[in-house]
C-alpha cells in the first residue's frame, strides 16, 4: 500500500470551546495549534515565569519549579540510561523541557505520532524531550486486539500476552504467565499473517522479551522496548515512569500543599467539573472525572494510595486536625502528617519521603499528573484528544486555585488504517432499483443500513405507499386492498379528538397490519439486503478500526506515515 505524502491535517478552533473528536478517516491528523504557531505558544508559556510568586506552603513556586525540573532531568536520564544511550543533560534546569505522556501499552499510531512530534519539536527548539510513562493507572487489558481471516471476511479476536488482573496498577504489575508472554508474538503473527505479511511485532516483541530478562515489570518492558525502537528511528527523547516522578521530593511538596489546602481545592475542583458537565450536557457523574467526595470530616484528595504489601489502588481521604492531618485509604492505611492549613510543609515533606521509603505509595490521578507537568515540570505539554478535552478542567483549576494563567498545550493525534486490501462495494441485489437504499455507492454501509431500516419502518406504518410496486402500476388493485386504503385515508383525514382517538388509532393500525401480506416480498428483499449490508459494515469496522496497536503495522509504512505528518 502506497503512503500518502500529504495526509490531511485538521485545524482546530484555538478557543477549544467544543469537545474534540479523533480523526476517523485514514491518514488524517489533528495538530493544534498548527506547526507554525508553536514558537509563539512556547514564548507565551515562558512569559508566565514572570507572574507573581505563589506560596507553596512555605516555599516559593519558582523554587519548587527549579528543584522539580532538576530532579526530573536527573531521574529521567538515569531511567533511560538503563536500556539505551542518552545525550548529556542541560546545565540549567530552566532550559526548555517538552513533555508528553501515556500508559505503557501497545497504543495505536495516533499516540505514537505524539512521540514523534515530541522528538521533532524538542530538536527544533533545542529542548529536552521527556515522555511520562503513566504507570499509576490500573492495567485494563493484558491482550491485544488482532484482526484475522481474509479481507472479504475478516474478524478480530483478543490475543493475550499475560493473565488478566485489571486492578493492579502498571507500577506493581509483574509478568505472571511466561508461557503466554513468550509466545505472544507467534500467536499474533499466525492470526494476522493473511492480512499483514510483515508486522512490526516481529521486531518489537523480541526486544520486549529481552527487557523482561532484566526487569519483570510488565509495563516497563513494553515501554522500554518501544523506546528502544524509537531510538533506532532517530528520536532522542528521555522517558520516566510517573510513579518515579511521584517519589521525588518536589512532588511531595505538591502532596503536602494540596493536603493542607484540601477544603479549598476540593471546592474548586468540584465546581469546575460540574461546570464542565453542564457546558457539554454530560449526565454521567463519573465523566470526565468524578467529583471529590465529602464523607463527614473526611475529604477525598486527588491522589491514589496503596502499600507495597497491598498493591491495590484506593482513594486517599484526609481529615484535618488542629496540628496535623490524618491520611487514610479507609481500610488498611492510617497515617499522620504534621502540617496545618497555614503551616510550613518541610516536616510533612520529610514524613512523606519516609512513608515512600517504607512502601506507602501516594500517586497522582489524571488531572494532577498533567497539572504538575504543565505548571511545574515543563514548558510545553503535548496532549492527545482525550487529554486535550479533560485538561480544560485543569486550566480552570490552575486559574482558580493557583491564581495563575494556565500554560498552553498542544493537541495531536492521527489515524492510520492497517494496510489491508478493502473489499469491493456490495453489489446490487435482485430487485434493487433506482430508489433502493443500497443502489447509490456514494454512501457507506452505515448510511445504507439506516436507509434500509427507515424503509422497513415505512413498510410497517405506511404500506399503502408501496402497493404500486406490488401491482406494477396497474389500476386493477383488488377491491379488498383498495377498500383498506380508502379506510385509512378517511381516518387520516378525520381530525383526532379525545372521543375518537382510541378508535382512530386502532383503525389505522388494523389497516396497516391487514396490508402487510401485500408488501411481504418487498420486506423479505430488504431483510436479505440488510444482512448483506450489516456484514459489509462489520467488515468495514474491522478493517478501518483506528485503535490497532502500532506493532501490528509494517515498520516502513509506520515510519513513512509519521514522517509525512511532521513539518518539513
Amino acid at each position: 500500500m502506497s503512503v500518502t505524502k500529504d495526509p490531511m491535517t485538521l485545524g482546530i478552533d484555538q478557543n477549544r470551546t467544543h469537545r474534540l473528536r479523533a480523526p476517523q478517516e485514514n491518514r488524517q491528523a489533528v495538530v493544534d495549534p498548527t506547526w507554525d504557531k508553536v514558537s509563539g505558544l512556547i514564548q507565551k508559556n515562558l512569559s508566565l515565569r514572570k507572574l507573581p510568586e505563589y506560596d507553596f506552603q512555605g516555599r516559593a513556586l519558582s523554587a519548587i519549579i527549579r528543584q522539580a525540573r532538576r530532579e526530573l532531568l536527573d531521574a529521567a536520564r538515569r531511567w533511560t540510561a538503563e536500556y539505551r544511550n542518552v545525550d548529556p543533560l542541560p546545565a540549567d534546569p530552566m532550559d526548555l523541557i517538552f513533555l508528553a505522556g501515556h500508559q505503557p501499552q501497545m497504543f495505536h499510531p495516533g499516540v505514537l505520532f505524539k512521540n514523534f512530534a515530541l522528538g521533532h519539536l524538542a530538536k527544533k527548539h533545542q529542548a529536552t524531550a521527556i515522555n511520562l510513562i503513566v504507570d499509576s493507572d490500573a492495567i485494563s487489558l493484558t491482550s491485544l486486539r488482532v484482526p484475522g481471516g481474509s479481507a472479504d471476511k475478516p474478524y478480530f479476536s483478543s490475543v493475550a500476552f499475560d493473565r488478566p488482573d485489571p486492578r493492579i496498577p502498571y507500577e506493581e504489575r509483574r509478568i505472571e504467565d511466561r508461557g503466554l508472554f513468550d509466545t505472544f508474538s507467534d500467536r499474533v503473527r499466525e492470526q494476522i499473517a493473511p492480512l499483514i505479511p510483515n508486522p512490526l511485532i516481529e521486531k518489537y516483541w523480541p526486544i520486549v522479551i529481552g527487557q523482561s530478562q532484566h526487569n519483570d515489570q510488565l509495563g516497563a518492558c513494553l515501554a522500554r522496548a518501544r523506546h528502544i525502537l524509537e531510538a533506532q528511528w532517530g528520536l532522542t527523547t528521555l522517558e520516566i515512569p510517573q510513579s518515579l516522578v511521584c517519589t521525588l521530593e518536589s512532588f511531595h511538596w505538591l502532596v503536602a500543599h494540596l493536603a493542607a489546602q484540601l477544603p479549598r481545592f476540593l471546592a474548586v475542583h468540584n465546581d469546575v467539573v460540574r461546570q464542565y458537565r453542564r457546558m457539554y450536557h454530560i449526565r454521567n457523574a463519573s465523566h470526565p472525572v468524578p467529583d471529590l467526595a465529602v464523607e463527614g470530616e473526611w475529604l477525598e484528595a486527588p491522589f491514589w494510595i496503596w502499600s507495597r504489601d497491598h498493591p491495590r489502588r484506593k482513594h486517599l481521604f484526609i481529615k484535618h486536625g488542629r496540628s496535623e492531618l490524618v491520611l487514610t485509604d479507609r481500610q488498611d492505611i492510617n497515617l499522620n502528617l504534621p502540617i496545618t492549613e497555614d503551616g510550613d510543609a518541610a516536616r510533612a515533606v520529610d514524613r512523606l519521603v519516609e512513608l515512600e521509603q517504607r512502601g506507602v505509595k501516594i500517586r497522582s490521578r489524571a488531572l494532577i499528573t498533567t497539572l504538575w507537568a504543565r505548571l511545574v515540570l515543563g514548558d510545553l505539554f503535548l496532549h492527545g484528544i482525550g487529554g486535550g478535552n479533560y485538561d480544560r478542567i485543569t486550566d480552570r483549576i490552575i486559574e482558580r486555585f493557583f491564581n495563575r494563567s494556565p500554560p498552553a498545550f498542544m493537541i495531536l493525534s492521527a489515524t492510520l488504517h492497517l494496510p489491508i486490501p478493502k473489499t469491493s462495494p456490495l453489489p446490487l441485489g435482485e430487485g434493487q432499483g433506482e430508489g433502493s437504499p443500497a443502489s447509490k455507492r456514494d454512501v457507506g454501509p452505515q448510511e445504507d443500513l439506516a436507509a434500509i431500516d427507515q424503509k422497513l419502518r415505512e413498510l410497517t406504518y405506511h404500506p399503502e405507499r408501496f402497493l404500486d410496486g406490488v401491482f406494477d402500476g396497474s389500476s386493477d388493485i383488488p377491491n379488498e386492498v383498495q377498500s383498506l386504503v380508502d379506510q385509512k385515508r378517511q381516518w387520516i383525514e378525520t381530525p383526532q379528538t379525545i372521543q375518537n382517538a382510541r378508535t382512530r388509532c386502532h383503525a389505522i393500525r388494523y389497516v396497516n397490519e391487514s396490508l402487510q401480506p401485500w408488501v411481504d416480498q418487498q420486506r423479505q428483499r430488504l431483510l436479505q439486503q440488510r444482512v448483506q449490508v450489516a456484514e459489509q459494515l462489520q467488515t468495514k469496522q474491522i478493517l478501518s478500526w483506528r485503535e490497532y496497536g502500532f506493532c501490528l503495522y509494517p515498520e516502513e509504512m509506520l515510519l513513512n506515515f509519521m514522517e509525512s505528518l511532521l513539518p518539513r
